[in-house]
């Protein structure tokens, strides 16, 4: 009894958990606040969701340059739940950052949503999103990925007495709780044949399964797996995203393309690399086949959108962020055919993306203002009303296609390429070629309409001045998107050198 009970201590390194811990209690604090606020103030709850998530950010540097540890049980050196290494930090990193973007994305949408509810619901997500790369057993991530999407349920299907909102909501949160239930009974495949949850001591103990358990083990580490892909929208588990993106408000659209995909991958790689590792020879073709028909769908997909068909901007952004999903998950299969990591590549990767998607995204609610629906036609010649945004937007595309000025875009890509064929992936990075080739038509197609010259479209209906004028909060989150993709345009090595650490 006495060694149980000293087996179960726990020490706590409060430093350590500041990011996810900081989040969480400025989401508590808007919470409160909102109790108190008159609705003239509730504005505050903005900038208190912002502040918070800049402390949250702060709070990652004097966790620089050190491995620190918490949760630990004392029975077992290296069983902790929670690790803050550098993969830790750069994903932490990615996270608070897309969701003070998003925040910025959000300020001017306020007079339309519940002030508390949605800033109390975007920092819980945050703060999961946080916990999970820090995850280092099944239980502690998988509750972590709840505490991502829970919220984010409710944040899809905010905008009261909107059908399309209701709809992406219901679709979301059915997708999602297969997904929990898929994950959980591999969850428990894995425990039983190993009798622990730590993903280090899965590692250890899985070469010495029973034989007559092997089978269980294997599809235990399988559905998990394919909970990751539902979370993921990894084909064929993408339905939900298209509806869901497009009845969302843009800003958590925005929110789900960057941090919830950051979050959900940087749990896939915990459970490959790390857990799963000595069945690298069953993850790994599964991952590179989900990885080649993931691409393929998105950016096919992405390419038959109607330009004038109502929300067909949204769409294009959501089959679009499928087929990233796919590049995404090319280092994650090469890994299990090397034994280099080339998890720092798909973080290098997952960096770029997340400026420059959540720039496209701040554009197109820019865009919304003027034009609720957000149809591909409504950007033609932008660049004679919105100069500035017409250009931003060119550039973010132009980096998402991975072509000049977008320099950033094109170093990512050729990294990715890069990691398929010293893996041996040669099919695989023939299908990526394709696949470039193919986004390359829409991407340019959407560019080329930001500076046509204005067609014999229908005079556009009245709208107030005030959706004319561009709020401080958005331009923000445009220009800092705009400022970090042209800063890593200028110098690609530093992403991927900084990412290139992240190794697990």
């Amino acid at each position: 009894m006495t060694t149980l009970a000293t087996s179960a201590i726990q020490s706590v390194d409060w430093l350590a958990i500041a990011p996810p811990a900081i989040t969480a209690a400025a989401a508590l604090v808007v919470l409160v606040a909102d109790l108190f606020l008159s609705d003239r103030r509730k504005p505050l709850l903005g900038r208190l969701t912002v502040g918070g998530l800049l402390l949250a950010g702060l709070s990652l540097l004097p966790l620089t340059g050190s491995v620190r540890s918490t949760f630990c049980l004392t029975g077992a050196a290296g069983d902790c739940s929670y690790v803050a290494d550098h993969f830790t930090l750069v994903i932490q990193l990615l996270v608070i950052g897309g969701a003070l973007l998003t925040a910025l994305l959000s300020m001017h949408t306020m007079d339309k949503l519940p002030a508390g509810e949605y800033w109390f619901l975007l920092l819980s997500s945050a703060t999961g999103a946080a916990l999970l790369p820090a995850s280092r057993d099944l239980a502690t991530l998988v509750v972590a990925l709840e505490v991502v999407t829970l919220p984010s349920f409710a944040l899809v299907g905010i905008k009261r007495g909107d059908r399309l909102s209701s709809e992406a909501a219901l679709k979301f949160f059915l997708s999602s709780v297969a997904a929990t239930a898929v994950t959980l009974l591999g969850v428990s495949f894995v425990y039983a044949t190993t009798g622990t949850l730590q993903l280090a001591a899965i590692a250890h103990a899985l070469p010495g399964v029973d034989p007559q358990l092997s089978t269980l083990a294997k599809a235990g580490a399988a559905l998990t797996l394919v909970g990751f892909a539902f979370k993921l929208a990894v084909a064929p588990f993408h339905f939900w995203v298209p509806d869901t993106y497009a009845g969302a408000p843009l800003p958590i659209a925005a929110y789900l393309s960057v941090v919830g995909k950051a979050a959900g991958f940087s749990g896939l790689i915990l459970v490959t690399v790390v857990a799963f590792k000595p069945y690298h020879d069953v993850w790994g073709p599964a991952v590179a086949v989900l990885a080649a028909l993931t691409m393929t769908v998105g950016n096919v997909a992405a390419l038959r959108q109607r330009p004038d068909a109502p929300h067909s901007a949204v769409r294009l952004l959501a089959w679009s962020s499928i087929g990233q999903a796919g590049y995404l998950l090319v280092p994650i299969a090469a890994s299990a055919y090397t034994a280099a990591d080339h998890i720092g590549t798909t973080v290098a990767y997952a960096l770029m993306y997340a400026a420059v998607n959540l720039g496209a995204f701040a554009v197109a609610a820019l865009v919304a203002r003027t034009h609720q629906e957000n149809r591909l036609t409504d950007y033609r010649s932008l660049h004679a009303s919105r100069p500035l945004a017409a250009l931003s937007l060119a550039f973010f595309l132009l980096c998402l296609a991975g072509l000049p000025p977008g320099i950033i875009g094109l170093f990512a890509k050729v990294a990715v390429f890069s990691t398929a064929v010293d893996a041996g992936l040669g099919w695989l990075a023939v299908i990526m070629a394709l696949n470039v080739v193919v986004a390359l038509v829409y991407y340019l197609r959407w560019t080329a309409l930001l500076f046509l010259r204005p067609g014999n479209a229908p005079e556009p209906k009245a709208v107030p001045d005030a959706a004319t004028r561009t709020p401080a909060p958005l331009g923000a989150a445009i220009a800092v998107a705009a400022i970090i993709g042209i800063a890593l345009s200028g110098a690609p090595e530093l992403v991927l050198r900084f990412a290139a650490s992240s190794l697990l």
